[in-house]
């Protein structure tokens, strides 16, 4: 995951007001930025996404997940995720 994109959109979130979660589980918003280049760091985005929905309903909480990064432009990962996660979108877009 690219450290630097993702402290950019921490900083942009926090100046809006958000508040960073002290847990994953307490957020109510998640933003995943992946990497697609090894096969290893797809399967763990999958897995974290998988079980954060699962944990979520379990709990009957509401969170949305967003994946950006270049998992996030890949449409076969789309289609897979695509009722787990709310919005996909480009880290160039942000």
């Amino acid at each position: 995951m690219n450290i630097s994109d993702s402290e950019r959109i921490a900083a942009s979130l926090e100046s809006c007001g958000f508040v960073p979660a002290s847990r994953i589980e307490n957020a109510d918003l998640v933003i995943f930025n992946t990497c697609g280049v090894r096969q290893s760091a797809e399967n763990r985005a999958y897995t974290l996404i998988h079980n954060l929905k699962r944990q979520a309903a379990n709990d009957k909480k509401q969170i949305k997940i967003v994946l950006t990064g270049c998992l996030a432009n890949r449409k076969d990962v789309q289609r897979r995720l695509k009722d787990l996660v709310d919005l996909f979108f480009a880290i160039d877009d942000f």
